[in-house]
């Protein structure tokens, strides 16, 4: 069969329609992809935001639009908006657009083509986000702006009137800010998961001020009644914090200088002081039996034997000298026990020398109640960790082993009165107690000094009480047991 010629001038034209069209449709395809070229391929995430379809410009928006989102953060029943810039947070669109580009137009102009034509996708890898925070700024926001306002306090326990007890506080909350910290960097660095509901952390009740004991504690001379004079020292052995003042007629009075006080056998813990600094640090057998003596049986007679091993005739006032280089100022004997001892000297003290309060001092042995509460925390200091007063002045004399032994001996003295009754059975407490009767045999002096240790915290607590007529047994003995009872409590908070 042969083609005629008009038949072969048909079919040239129809092959040129058809490789013309084929241009057209390839130059369409062409602008097409190179105009799809400009903007990012489909599927593609900058950040974890779609950006597909959508050119630098438009991508950037988008980005700037999400991660520009407050954070939305729930505490305490309230929400709050938290803006990104408030943290400091900001997004480096610049570079992560870079990092978008090099995927778009990194591959090859003509393979992208003709993937493009065989309607294939381009594969992608997700950009990940570039951003920065500020963790001190944001620190400083939820503490000034959140705690603050929200955060509920401990409500403290409170002295319940008429009674040697504290009222149960309450706990509180305070807001998390480490673990806050956290979440909320995650959420500002998250598209879609910006809600951070922040954690709290409970607290609990601390000890009111020492300032509501000491109300409580006047409340209980007040109603024993008593119409004397009361000196009262407390030191918290953990903080070092002092309660300390002087009540005399049930009105508060100065402690600046302290009350001077008959010393009584209180006085004997200088003496036991001054023993170990001058025959120590080491004691032999019979010096300790006086000691023991002296401490559990408050023997007079075994006071002037250790004095006088000191020195025979000047031992009470190298105890005085002793305690002046502690500088316990206010403390001295001016001579030995024995009826008939001569004085060996006379002291002026800044405490003896008030003239607006008068406890009728012994001229033999005063103290005050900050002066054997110091010696007390000195010891104890000492016997605990080898410091304080005692072994800075007398560093060859007295050590750590000698201060635990002096409290072994202290802990012997057991009258189950004054400040031992007011703590439960069981508590450790290292004291010398002493009362002191004035010429007629009726007593007006009674006092109590103790290092008490509790599992709330130990502390020491001194109680002096003078009477100018009669400081009568009951009820003064249960008044000062009740003032120890309300400190141990006040230690020992019910939950």
């Amino acid at each position: 069969m042969r083609i005629t010629r008009d038949t072969s001038f048909f079919l040239r034209w129809i092959s040129l329609f058809f490789i013309a069209a084929a241009i057209v449709l390839a130059m369409f395809a062409l602008v097409t992809y190179s105009r799809e070229r400009g903007s990012y391929p489909p599927g593609m995430t900058i950040a974890g935001v779609q950006v597909g379809g959508l050119d630098p410009q438009a991508a950037s928006q988008r980005l700037l639009q999400t991660y520009n989102t407050p954070v939305e953060i729930q505490y305490a029943g309230a929400v709050i908006q938290l803006d990104p810039s408030v943290a400091g947070f900001q997004i480096d669109t610049e570079s992560m657009l870079a990092a978008a580009d090099l995927q778009r137009t990194g591959s090859s102009f003509w393979g992208g083509f003709w993937d493009f034509l065989w309607n294939r996708e381009t594969a992608t890898n997700d950009v990940p986000l570039i951003a920065i925070t500020s963790e001190e700024r944001l620190r400083s926001y939820l503490k000034d702006e959140i705690a603050s306002r929200y955060d509920q306090p401990a409500i403290a326990a409170v002295p319940q009137p008429g009674q040697v007890t504290f009222a149960p506080g309450s706990p509180g909350q305070e807001l998390d800010i480490d673990r806050a910290v956290i979440v909320i960097v995650d959420a500002l660095k998250s598209p879609g998961d910006r809600t951070v509901a922040s954690t709290f952390q409970r607290t609990t009740p601390g000890r009111p001020p020492l300032k509501n004991l000491e109300i409580l504690i006047k409340q209980i001379i007040d109603l024993t009644p008593f119409d004397g004079v009361v000196g009262i020292y407390l030191q918290d052995l953990q903080t070092g914090d002092e309660m300390h003042f002087g009540y005399n007629q049930n009105q508060d009075i100065g402690v600046e200088p302290d009350i001077a006080f008959t010393a009584s056998s209180t006085i004997k813990i200088p003496i036991l002081v001054s023993v170990y600094k001058n025959l120590g640090p080491k004691i032999d057998q019979e010096t300790q039996d006086l000691i023991i003596e002296m401490i559990t049986k408050s023997e007079n007679p075994a006071s002037d034997a250790l004095m006088s091993r000191i020195n025979d005739t000047r031992g009470p006032l190298i105890v005085s000298e002793d305690m002046k280089a502690l500088g316990l100022n206010d403390t001295f004997l001016a001579g030995y026990f024995f009826d008939g001892a001569p004085l060996l000297q006379r002291f002026d003290t800044p405490a003896n020398l008030r003239a607006d309060v008068f406890t009728n001092p012994d001229t033999y042995n005063q103290t005050t109640p900050s002066d054997i509460g110091t010696l007390l925390v000195d010891l104890y200091q000492c016997a605990q960790n080898g410091g304080g007063g005692l072994v800075a002045a007398f560093p060859d004399k007295i050590n750590q082993v000698a201060c635990q032994q002096m409290i072994d001996y202290l802990k012997r003295d057991r009258i189950g009165v004054l400040i031992e009754a007011g703590l439960p059975e069981g508590t450790q407490i290292a004291h010398k107690h002493g009362w002191i009767s004035g010429p007629s045999g009726i007593i007006q002096n009674i006092s109590d000094s103790a290092i008490v240790y509790t599992p709330g915290g130990n502390y020491v607590l001194t109680i002096y009480v003078y009477h100018p007529i009669q400081a009568v047994w009951e009820p003064i003995s249960g008044m000062i047991a009740k003032i120890s009872e309300a400190v141990y409590n006040y230690y020992n908070l019910s939950k």
